[in-house]
């Protein structure tokens, strides 16, 4: 059995290959023009045949060379891949998520954590929605708003659906809450100063009420639901993201009606090669939104 030709040999005819030329080769591979000609010769040497044919202006492939050079890429794109991938199983993977969806999205990254620790994930929080990751250096983000159709891999958790929620003492101890017209009885929570929520499923549920009466702002929706489960009002929330809340009993929802805003939250990966370990994240987030 012939002995194979050595690594570095034909990673210098790769590039030797795409710049048809030995000192662009020799100034990529930060060698002498004298060494990329030796281990040309020496790869010639040890096939028997010649790769390149020397001319007065250059170097061009002979038929050899054009027969080898798609089968040294295929080898080095292996590399690179394996080396990508295997290296992805271990390191951290960097995950971007607004402020919004951590109710939802923390617990779930716990949860993965302890099934797969060799895997492990650093969670950056933002008031943004969107990512871009020319910029950012993520392997992943959660976006809300519209689906994105820009160049992303993207994978759809779920819709926003709106519905009001509170704490289940404020159902049994305050003021009445069976009807549309009670709700001018509590103090609304809003989780933006726009009010855009709240009107947007009263609208929905045909109601009257003014937006006049008791209120209170916040900066995101996870503080406007812990102030909810505190009993201090009534809040607008995301049922999808606030299932948690609902199952533990520390919010129950008033009225069954949920409106659809039409955005939604999207798992988004760059539209390239990902590590293998970023692949299972993924899809384990898709299957628990899923559920």
């Amino acid at each position: 059995m012939k002995r194979l030709p050595p690594l570095p040999a034909l990673h210098t005819f790769l590039v030797t290959a795409e710049h048809c030329n030995f000192t662009r080769a020799a100034q990529h591979l930060h060698i002498t023009q004298g060494a990329v000609s030796r281990q040309i010769a020496g790869l010639e040497a040890h096939l028997g045949y010649a790769l390149f044919q020397r001319q007065a202006r250059g170097l061009s492939l002979t038929a050899e060379g054009k027969d080898w050079l798609p089968r040294v890429q295929q080898v080095f794109a292996l590399v690179e891949q394996g080396v990508r991938e295997v290296g992805g199983r271990s390191a951290t993977l960097q995950l971007k998520a607004p402020t919004c969806v951590m109710r939802w999205l923390l617990p779930r990254l716990m949860e993965w954590q302890a099934l797969r620790p060799d895997i492990p994930v650093e969670l950056t929080t933002t008031v943004q929605h969107g990512v871009d990751f020319r910029q950012d250096g993520f392997d992943a983000a959660v976006i809300y708003g519209d689906a994105p159709d820009h160049g992303l891999r993207v994978r759809k958790l779920f819709d926003e659906q709106l519905t009001p929620v509170c704490a289940p003492s404020l159902l049994a101890g305050g003021p009445p809450l069976a009807h549309l017209d009670d709700l001018a009885g509590h103090m609304l929570l809003h989780p933006s100063r726009d009010e855009h929520d709240w009107r947007l499923w009263l609208q929905a549920a045909g109601a009257r009420l003014e937006l006049q009466g008791r209120r209170q702002h916040f900066e995101t929706l996870d503080m406007a639901m812990a102030m909810a489960s505190q009993g201090t009002g009534v809040a607008i929330g995301d049922w999808a993201l606030i299932g948690d809340d609902l199952r533990s009993g520390r919010l129950c929802m008033p009225f069954a009606l949920k409106v659809r805003t039409g955005k939604g939250y999207y798992l988004a990966s760059p539209d390239k090669g990902m590590p293998v370990g970023l692949i299972e994240l993924l899809d384990w987030l898709e299957e628990r939104a899923s559920q």
